[in-house]
Parts: structure tokens; sequence; C-alpha cells
């Protein structure tokens, strides 16, 4: 099954700061991430196809923020293909955070659906990307406070549930699954996991385009 880009199609990617790419420094409003790999691809490949690319990403967000402003951002744009890449800031972040919200798998998949159902409704195709955490070794600096190893556990343990919710939701409302965090375990396995996410959640370049070249096998 492959997301059919007819030409003059809008393609809209949404979710938090691996998709926002600093997209409002950026001129097309695509940031610096794999949005702007897909976009600037697809216009090579298909110089007589030409598509619609939008990014709403927004970085922080989790999966109540985006509800929080679906409406005016994703849904009043009525785009043909919504690609969403959201759950990391769902996941344990709150071992940082003692009075941080702990958003149990449950209430993220009640969300997550919530932000499905209207676009299932209305016919538009669906890319879900997994939410991914890479297996960086030794202390990490993430929200400006270095972590190791037992508190990435944590975190992998977190995220597992979360991870299994998008795959249900994908098989639900027959949308397009990109495996992200089963396809950096591969290519972790002969490069190190640094090589495309330094911090194991915010790509490099090189993790950037993983990501897009993995999108762009999803579409005909």
């Amino acid at each position: 099954m492959t997301i059919i880009l007819r030409p003059g199609s809008t393609v809209m990617f949404t979710g938090d700061s691996i998709t926002d790419s600093q997209r409002l420094e950026s001129e097309d409003g695509l940031g610096f991430g794999y949005p702007l790999r897909v976009a600037g691809e697809w216009a090579f490949r298909y110089p007589d196809r030409p598509v619609t690319w939008l990014n709403t990403g927004v970085g922080g967000h989790k999966v109540s923020d985006l509800e929080a402003r679906w409406q005016m951002d994703v849904l009043d744009a009525r785009p043909d293909v919504v690609s969403i890449l959201v759950g990391v800031n769902d996941m344990g972040w709150h071992t940082l955070d003692p009075d941080g919200h702990v958003i149990p798998a449950e209430e993220f998949a009640a969300g997550y659906d919530r932000l499905l159902a209207p676009l299932a409704a209305a016919g538009t195709e669906l890319v879900l990307i997994e939410p991914f955490l890479l297996p960086i070794s030794g202390s990490v600096k993430a929200r400006d406070t270095h972590v190791d190893d037992e508190v990435r556990k944590e975190w992998r343990a977190d995220l597992d549930p979360k991870i299994q919710v998008v795959r249900e939701l994908a098989r639900a409302y027959g949308a397009h699954l990109l495996a992200a965090d089963g396809m950096f375990a591969a290519l972790s396995a002969t490069t190190g996991p640094e090589y495309w996410a330094a911090d194991g959640v915010h790509p490099t370049p090189a993790g950037h385009a993983a990501l897009a070249s993995a999108w762009l096998r999803l579409v005909a």
C-alpha cells in the first residue's frame, strides 16, 4: 500500500521539534530537517508533479498540545496527506522534572486517536511516524541536565508502549506506518547511534536524511 501524490496535492508534516526543525527561521517554512529533504527530493524526481508542502511542527509539543491547535493548524488547511511524528515529549521526561505529569499510554492513545478521527472521516491519507529513542550510552545532556544509562532505560520503558500505540492506531486507521524506532536501531548497529542522533532523540543531518528516504518509500 502506497500513498498516491497527485499533482496539486497538499502534504502537511506536523509534530514536535524533530519535524519543526527551525521552520520559522527557514525561507519556505519547511525547516531544515526531513520535511525539507522530502520536498526537495520530490521536486527533483518529479518536476511535472508539483506538490504543496506544509510544516506545522512545534518544538516540545505533546499529543495534547497538537490537540489544542489541531483545528487551526491542520484541519483548516484541508491537506490531502498528513504526516505525524509525536510522542518523545510524552515520554518520561518526568524523570528530570519531579512535578511533571506522567502521561500513561492509555491517555496518549486516546489523544492520538482524537487527532486521527476527523482526518480519517475526511478521507485524508495518514502517515504515522513512530517516536524513537536511540541507545546512546553514557551520560547525555538533555533539558540542560546530564542523564545516565539508568534514566535512559526508564525513558525506553515509558516510550515502548507509546510506540506500540502508534503501530496499533496505524493498523486501525489503515495509515502508512514509518517504523522509525526499528529503522534507527538497525542503522545504529553498524555506525553507532550518535551518527543518527547525537542525543538519542534529535536527528543529525544523516538521521533526517534517513527519515526522508523512508518517508519517500511510502509514496508512489
